[in-house]
């Protein structure tokens, strides 16, 4: 059920907000978890069993880990856990592929491998909620949190709808203090709403139009790819990956306010970024943490010499382009990242990182190259998109690319280019994030209100896409 279909909007959030704040303060954590499990069913099904064993396991690992002096037993117990976390991921997410894998691997001599199940269903958010379980058990093993008092108190934490499917990725830590009590406030509810509607709008207004264009130009036959088609689809890619992941976080975290938490940031203007470092300081910053605390500090940072970090970094990024997806192009994304961290990371070391000047300008070709990989349905299709790119593409018969930049799609194509870089976006963004005055709050509610019924037009008119996240 995405945040964006009539049937969330109009029927499910509705129903469960009048219902969760009529009862008693006491049972809101139930009706919650009721409530999450059931929007997570409505779609998943029978995979939903998948999410409900991982309440189960992590909560009573937990407690043994809580329990558990330190010493090899609670080590060897931490290890369990994490294994019970990555076998339905491994199994539902990266079975198929690590077979294809294995028999790209073995072809050659005539080895062929016939081990993977054919219909396999990746439940929704796997991704997402298995790190949330590993960071849940680390920490307990830290002494950093303790575990969550029962199974409806951590389940509900562990199925909160708006953070399920696509993230942001809330660690315990960070809402703790909110689990059992999170009084409702006017202003929390008001804030909610207003950052809720500003990531409508970004994903319906600007995401999906700019979808429509990506979709037409990567999916253009090699011999109509001309150039300007390749950078239009790449610009309008561009574009649609941020607004569309950075607008389904505005609305999680807009939601999470509405009920009384307080969730993470997860993007700060990336396309403003000056150094890939940087860009990953500000893009799906909850998932940039957890890779930095979960696995490159545990791996030793860059506590041991240069070549140790270079490879710790490599080995990260690697993993990161795996966990969006299993397949060659994510795999490459991953390893271009880590590849160009590395480089950076030495070109500091000697003295030459690029000015703002020519950083900027470099960071964002770069990062929309990296796009290209991660869009593409092949590595030999994103070879050729990137050629045309170049310059160096082969279409006998270009396609008219101005029949596709309809007026609409210009307006909307400057709009998010101006909201993606210019410092007015970085206060747009904070809509709703902070206390405002008489005439901010004024400015706030009548552009949400705008935000929505504009959102609601379009998708009564053209229908709605689901995030680009839930896939992963």
């Amino acid at each position: 059920m995405s945040f964006s279909s009539p049937g969330f909007l109009f029927a499910f959030l509705p129903i469960f907000f009048f219902i969760y704040y009529a009862v008693p303060a006491s049972i809101r954590n139930l009706v919650l978890l009721i409530s999450s499990l059931y929007f997570y069913t409505i779609d998943a099904g029978f995979v939903s069993l998948v999410l409900i064993a991982s309440i189960v396991v992590n909560q009573v690992i937990g407690v043994m880990l809580a329990r558990t002096p330190a010493g090899r037993a609670r080590f060897g117990l931490l290890w369990f856990g994490i294994l019970l976390n990555l076998l339905p991921l491994i199994y539902y997410k990266y079975w198929t592929f690590l077979v294809g894998v294995s028999h790209d691997a073995l072809m050659p001599a005539g080895i062929q491998i016939m081990l993977a199940p054919a219909g396999i269903i990746l439940p929704a958010g796997i991704s997402f909620f298995t790190f949330q379980g590993l960071s849940y058990l680390v920490d307990i093993y830290r002494g950093e949190i303790a575990p969550a008092r029962g199974f409806v108190t951590f389940g509900m934490y562990h199925t909160l709808f708006p953070q399920l499917i696509a993230g942001p990725i809330v660690r315990y830590v960070e809402v703790q203090d909110r689990i059992l009590r999170r009084p409702i406030a006017l202003d929390d509810v008001e804030a909610g709403i207003v950052r809720f509607c500003w990531g409508l709008g970004k994903k319906i207004i600007i995401a999906d139009g700019m979808g429509t264009l990506a979709d037409h130009m990567f999916g253009l036959p090699p011999e109509q790819l001309s150039t300007a088609a390749a950078w239009v689809g790449a610009l309008a890619y561009t574009l649609q990956i941020y607004f569309d992941f950075s607008g389904y976080s505005d609305m999680a975290i807009g939601l999470g306010r509405m009920l009384g938490f307080r969730f993470p940031e997860n993007f700060d203007q990336p396309y403003r970024s000056l150094s890939i470092t940087e860009f990953w300081r500000r893009w799906h910053m909850t998932l940039s943490r957890w890779f930095r605390d979960y696995l490159y500090i545990p791996l030793g940072g860059n506590k041991c010499g240069p070549v140790r970090t270079y490879v710790n970094l490599f080995t990260v990024f690697v993993l990161c382009g795996l966990w969006h997806g299993a397949a060659y192009t994510f795999l490459a994304w991953g390893c271009y990242h880590g590849v160009l961290l590395v480089i950076e990371r030495v070109a500091i070391r000697r003295g030459g990182a690029l000015p703002g000047v020519i950083g900027w300008p470099v960071t964002l070709l770069l990062v929309m190259v990296g796009w290209v990989l991660f869009r593409a349905d092949s590595l030999g299709a994103a070879g050729t998109f990137l050629k045309a790119m170049a310059g160096f593409g082969h279409a006998a018969a270009p396609v008219d690319v101005l029949a596709f930049l309809t007026p609409d799609k210009i307006v909307f194509f400057c709009l998010g280019a101006v909201l993606s870089v210019a410092p007015v976006g970085r206060i747009l963004a904070g809509i709703g994030s902070e206390p405002a005055g008489p005439l901010r709050a004024l400015a706030q509610r009548s552009t949400a209100l705008l935000l929505f019924v504009y959102s609601s037009v379009l998708i009564a008119a053209n229908g709605f896409n689901p995030f680009i996240y839930f896939r992963f």
